[in-house]
């Protein structure tokens, strides 16, 4: 079944600068795929590699252009804060950087240079842990497709009155974007300690539910992607997506 996702940011954008942020393939690569006719929108092949998709709009990759981005690597990072996961402004450092052979954990090589490893899930500035990189398509659609049903962990810790109130306010409803968040599973496990469990991944979301519940993010980490864990991994070190992981991650 082919790759579609609704275009629902708030302006029009090129496709290839979309594509390359929500980490389905580089930007590069999707210039390639709208040149090999492989790119549609609500039906129409894209044939400007100029083009922007328009809110509301739905983006298709082909059969093929599927079978061309699996054909990559995936890799698993603990990224500290102060990395940026995709491509970043001239004074940011890209979490691409900690990918030297100094850093990495058990059997694999060091990614090419000019190798493209869009993250998928992305993971702020300010937020630490579990970061992915991929050039692999079928494991970014398993990861932030829009059927995807895995979840993510995190474990934050928060200034302000943690209240049973606050609680299930950030459990269920809060609307961000105009749009109502689907359930998080929010549990406390010290006083100013939660753990969140999402099954979706809006922008800087953690941050700005606990906005909305009057608390502060002063530390915001990533545990697990659906099967992956950040288990063993120390801070800045990375490590290759096993041909276990990816099964599961696929199934």
């Amino acid at each position: 079944m082919a790759f579609s996702r609704l275009y629902d940011g708030p302006e029009p954008s090129r496709i290839n600068k979309w594509l390359g942020q929500t980490g389905v393939c580089s930007r590069r690569e999707a210039d390639a795929l709208i040149a090999d006719g492989l790119v549609s929108i609500d039906g129409e092949v894209v044939t400007d590699a100029g083009r922007k998709i328009e809110p509301g709009q739905t983006l298709t990759l082909s059969d093929r252009a599927e079978t061309a981005l699996a054909a990559g690597i995936t890799v698993v990072m603990n990224k500290p804060v102060g990395y940026v996961s995709g491509q970043p402004e001239p004074d940011k450092i890209p979490a691409v950087r900690l990918l030297t052979a100094a850093n990495l954990i058990g059997p694999g090589a060091v990614p090419a240079a000019d190798a493209s490893l869009p993250p998928i899930g992305r993971l702020d500035e300010d937020s630490r842990g579990l970061l992915m990189l991929s050039s692999d398509g079928v494991v970014a659609k398993a990861v932030i497709g829009p059927e995807s049903r895995l979840d993510k962990e995190y474990l934050v810790r928060v200034a302000g009155d943690v209240t049973e109130k606050k609680l299930a306010l950030l459990r269920h409803g809060i609307m961000l974007d105009g749009r109502q968040l689907k359930y998080a599973r929010v549990s406390r496990m010290e006083q100013q300690r939660l753990r969140f469990v999402l099954t979706e991944g809006r922008n800087r979301q953690i941050r700005r539910m606990c906005e909305h519940a009057d608390l502060e993010v002063t530390d915001l980490l990533r545990v697990r992607i659906g099967p992956i864990r950040l288990d063993g991994l120390d801070e800045g070190r990375w490590r290759l997506l096993t041909p276990e992981e990816r099964t599961a991650l696929l199934a």
